[in-house]
């Protein structure tokens, strides 16, 4: 039977991707006004590349954008993206819709919540605050906090202790099949692949793990239930 249900943060509860872009696109833009001379697509392709380069983590991705772009320093242009930037993220951060009825529900059916996500954790606790999520989690784990990413067991095997709960005790909710199905189901954990985001056409190699399919997270509930009775078979994985 299954006592807890984890889910990824990103793509999966909060829409990341779209909000990333509208703030990195805005950045630029703003940069731009602000004196900066580089026209819009040279300078928004370079931040992209920068970024696959160095991570989405890294501190200093407006001044390593400079360089890139053989500019001299100017700390105005670096605050006018970093403005730009962070206020985009406060106006528009997002759950994943139905993401809050469907943890609500959840919670009505007695099933303990938790995350398990890869990031910095002072970001990731930010997304969850924001949208006032926290109380529905008794825990958050986070790759970079515990010094192991995902798809590495151990992740996933200090989540299960944390809850105290057996791997056949739990479900895996998450957007990338490699990260989030892949690594849960390695240790035996059941998994449910939420086909949204940028990874909704990706990492089909590693499709195989993925219990079950959903496009909306409403669905989870019915899946549970299914699980409840021992089986995986009444629900199509394919769905």
């Amino acid at each position: 039977m299954i006592r807890v249900v984890f889910f990824d943060l990103d793509d999966t509860l909060v829409d990341t991707s779209r909000l990333a872009e509208l703030a990195r696109k805005n950045a630029i833009e703003n940069m731009i006004q602000h004196g900066m001379p580089v026209d819009f697509d040279t300078a928004y392709n370079e931040l992209l590349e920068l970024i696959n380069e160095y991570g989405s983590n890294f501190p200093h991705h407006f001044d390593y954008l400079l360089r890139r772009l053989d500019l001299k320093y100017n700390p105005k242009w670096v605050a006018a993206g970093v403005i730009a930037y962070h206020n985009t993220k406060f106006a528009h951060i997002r759950e994943v819709k139905h993401a809050r009825k469907t943890l609500i529900k959840l919670r009505e059916m007695g099933y303990r919540l938790g995350i398990i996500t890869d990031g910095n954790p002072i970001k990731q606790w930010e997304k969850v605050l924001r949208l006032d999520l926290d109380d529905f989690f008794e825990h958050m784990i986070i790759s970079d906090f515990e010094g192991v990413k995902k798809p590495h067991p151990k992740i996933y095997q200090k989540a299960l202790k944390i809850f105290e709960v057996s791997p056949e005790e739990a479900l895996m909710v998450g957007d990338r099949l490699y990260s989030d199905i892949y690594g849960a189901k390695r240790v035996g954990m059941h998994t449910v692949w939420f086909r949204y985001g940028k990874y909704a056409n990706r990492e089909l190699e590693y499709e195989e793990y993925a219990d079950f399919k959903i496009n909306d997270l409403l669905e989870l509930p019915e899946i549970l239930e299914v699980l409840k009775d021992g089986s995986n078979k009444e629900v199509p994985a394919d769905r």
